[in-house]
C-alpha cells in the first residue's frame, strides 16, 4: 500500500502513522510536565538561595550576570528569575541597571536545559534512569510533604519524567523520519521557515525550553540539518519575546522595562546569530572537536544556543547604560514621576542656603503626599488606595535623607543648622501622618449605626476635614484658625469617643466594632495632629505641645 504525498511551499508531509503521532504529543506532554515539577520543585529547594544571590548581584555588572546565569542554572526557570528580578526592583532592593544583566544571565542559564537533553537526555537509554528517578522523587515529596525533603521529590520526579519525555520523543521521531520533512536549505525561504518553526513552538507550548528539546531530538534523527537546526533554536528564542510582550500588558512600569529588555536582548541576538549562522556552524564545529564533545547534532545545537546567547552579552556589554537610561523614561506611572525629587539638586550643595530652599521645597511636596493620604484615609480609602502614594512618599522621604547626608559634609553656619533640623522634625511629622493614615485605612469604617452615633462620626469627619484644609501649604497661614480648628477636632474626637464606649456597652455596638472604630479615629486623629506641628512649624509658629 503506497502512501500519499503532497507538497506545500517546499515542506514535504506523508500521512503519518497515528501511534507514531500519539507517541510524540505524549512524549512532548510528559516533557512539559516533567519540567514543570522539575522546575516547582527546585524554586521551593532553592527558594532561599535565589533570594540570597540576587540580593547580592547589585555590585558589578559581572555580578549581576553570574547571579542571573547560577540562579536559572539551579532552578531551571528563567521565567521564575525574572519575577524575582522585578519583584527587588519594585521594593527597591535592585536597580534597573543590575537588574537587566540579571535577566541577560538568565538567558545564558536557560541554556542549561540544551545540555542536559544533548548529553544526557539523547545519550543513554533513559528509561532505566527515568523510573527510579521518579519513583524515588514521589516516595520524597510523599514522606517529606512541607519540607526541603519534599521539594527535593519533586524535582526528582520531574526530572525522571522529563527523561521519559525524552525517550518518547526519539522513539516517535525514529518512526516520523521516513515521514515527515522539515523545512531544508539555506535559501531565505527555507530559513524563515525554520525560524517561523521555532517561535511557533515556544508560543504554542509556552516553554523554549521544550521547542528546544523538540529540535534537538529532530536533529538527532535526522529530520533537519544543523544548520536548519540552528535557525529552529534562534526562532525559539525570538519566540520567548511574544511571551513577555503578553506578559507586560498591565503589568508593573519596572515589568515592562524587563520585559522590552528582554525583547531587545532576544532580538538583537536573534539577528546577529542569523547573519553569522553559517560561519558559526563552521567555527562551533571545530570548537566541539576542540573541546572533545560528542561528534553528534544535539551537541552541536546545544554549543550554538549558549554561545550565541553569549554573543547577545557582548553586544549588549557596551550599549546597557544606554539601554538602562532609555527604558527608565518609557513605561512611567503617575507615582513614579510624583516620587522623584523636583528640587534637589547636587549643584546648590556648595551654598549651603540654597541647599535649605531646595530641601524646604521638596519637604512641602512631601507635605502633600501626607495630607492627601491623610484625606484619603478619611474618606474611607481603604490599604491599597493609599499604596501609591505610600510609596511616593517613601521614595521621597529616601531622596531627602540623602540630600540631609549630602548636605550635612558641608561646612553651615549655626542658622542653617537651625533651620535643617527644623526641616527634619517637620518631615518626621510628614512620615508619622503617613503612617497613622495607612494604619486608619485597614480598619474599617463604621457601618450602619443609630442616629446618635452618625451625627458624632459625621461631626468628627467635618471637624478632621476643616483641619485638614487649614494644613494644606497652599492655604493662607493663620495660626489662630489653625489651632482653632484643632480644638474643634478634640472636641468632636472626644464626643464620637463617648459615643463609641456608649454604644458599645449597652449593646448597639459590637464590643470587636467598638475596638476597630475607636483605633481608626484614633489613628486619623494622631495624623491631623501630625499635619497641624507640620504646617505650624513651616509657619514659623513653633508647636505648642512638642
Amino acid at each position: 500500500m503506497h502512501r500519499r504525498h503532497h507538497r506545500r511551499g517546499g515542506l514535504g508531509v506523508h500521512v503519518m502513522d497515528l501511534p507514531a503521532l500519539g507517541t510524540m504529543v505524549g512524549g512532548l506532554g510528559l516533557f512539559l510536565l516533567g519540567m514543570g515539577l522539575m522546575t516547582d520543585g527546585l524554586k521551593l529547594a532553592a527558594g532561599p538561595a535565589l533570594h540570597r544571590i540576587l540580593a547580592g548581584a547589585t555590585r558589578t555588572r559581572v555580578h549581576a550576570l553570574g547571579s542571573g546565569l547560577l540562579v536559572t542554572a539551579l532552578v531551571q526557570s528563567s521565567s521564575a528569575v525574572t519575577v524575582a528580578a522585578i519583584g527587588f526592583v519594585n521594593a527597591g532592593l535592585l536597580a534597573l541597571g543590575p537588574a537587566l544583566w540579571v535577566l541577560f544571565g538568565a538567558n545564558v542559564g536557560t541554556t542549561m536545559t540544551g545540555w542536559v537533553v544533548a548529553l544526557v537526555g539523547l545519550k543513554f537509554k533513559v528509561e532505566l534512569l527515568a523510573m527510579p528517578l521518579a519513583g524515588l522523587g514521589a516516595l520524597l515529596r510523599l514522606t517529606g510533604e512541607d519540607r526541603r525533603s519534599g521539594a527535593i521529590g519533586t524535582a526528582l520526579a520531574g526530572f525522571g519524567l522529563l527523561f521519559m519525555g525524552i525517550a518518547l520523543l526519539q522513539q516517535a521521531f525514529a518512526g516520523l523520519a521516513g515521514q515527515i520533512s522539515m523545512p531544508q536549505g539555506d535559501g531565505p525561504l527555507g530559513v524563515l521557515a525554520q525560524l517561523g518553526i521555532g517561535a511557533l513552538m515556544t508560543v504554542l507550548m509556552q516553554s523554549s525550553s521544550a521547542a528546544m528539546a523538540i529540535t534537538l531530538t529532530a536533529a538527532q534523527g535526522g529530520l533537519i540539518g544543523p544548520q536548519g537546526a540552528a535557525a529552529v533554536v534562534i526562532g525559539a528564542n525570538v519566540g520567548t519575546t511574544v511571551t513577555a510582550l503578553l506578559a507586560a500588558i498591565g503589568a508593573t512600569p519596572n515589568a515592562r522595562r524587563a520585559a522590552s529588555a528582554h525583547v531587545v536582548f532576544n532580538l538583537g541576538t536573534g539577528v546577529v546569530a542569523l547573519l553569522l549562522l553559517p560561519w558559526l556552524i563552521g567555527v562551533l564545529g571545530r570548537a566541539r572537536e576542540a573541546l572533545g564533545l560528542p561528534p553528534d547534532p544535539a551537541t552541536q545545537l546545544a554549543l550554538f544556543h549558549t554561545t550565541f546567547n553569549l554573543i547577545g552579552v557582548l553586544l549588549m556589554w557596551p550599549l546597557a547604560q544606554r539601554l538602562t537610561r532609555w527604558l527608565q523614561k518609557r513605561f512611567r506611572a503617575r507615582e513614579e514621576d510624583e516620587a522623584q525629587p523636583q528640587f534637589l539638586d547636587d549643584t546648590v550643595l556648595a551654598v549651603p542656603t540654597l541647599a535649605l530652599d531646595a530641601l524646604s521645597r521638596e519637604v512641602a511636596r512631601a507635605g502633600q503626599v501626607a495630607l492627601r493620604m491623610t484625606g484619603s484615609a478619611l474618606a474611607g480609602a481603604d490599604a491599597a488606595a493609599l499604596k501609591a502614594d505610600h510609596t511616593i512618599l517613601a521614595s521621597l522621604d529616601g531622596a531627602i535623607e540623602r540630600f540631609v547626608e549630602r548636605l550635612r559634609s558641608a561646612s553651615m553656619s549655626q542658622a542653617a543648622s537651625a533651620r535643617l533640623a527644623e526641616l527634619l522634625r517637620i518631615e518626621r511629622y510628614h512620615e508619622a501622618a503617613a503612617e497613622q493614615a495607612m494604619a486608619a485605612a485597614t480598619l474599617p469604617s463604621l457601618g450602619p449605626v443609630d442616629e446618635r452615633l452618625a451625627a458624632a462620626a459625621t461631626a468628627f469627619a467635618e471637624a478632621a476635614e476643616g483641619l485638614l484644609r487649614r494644613c494644606d501649604p497652599a492655604a493662607p497661614v493663620d495660626l489662630a484658625g489653625l489651632d482653632a480648628d484643632l480644638g474643634m477636632m478634640e472636641a468632636r474626637y472626644e464626643d464620637l469617643k463617648a459615643q463609641l464606649l456608649a454604644a458599645g456597652a449597652d449593646a448597639r455596638l459590637a464590643l470587636a466594632d467598638m475596638e476597630q472604630a475607636l483605633r481608626r479615629c484614633s489613628a486619623l486623629r494622631r495624623a491631623a495632629q501630625q499635619l497641624h506641628k507640620a504646617r505650624r512649624r513651616i509657619a514659623g509658629g513653633g508647636t505648642p505641645s512638642d
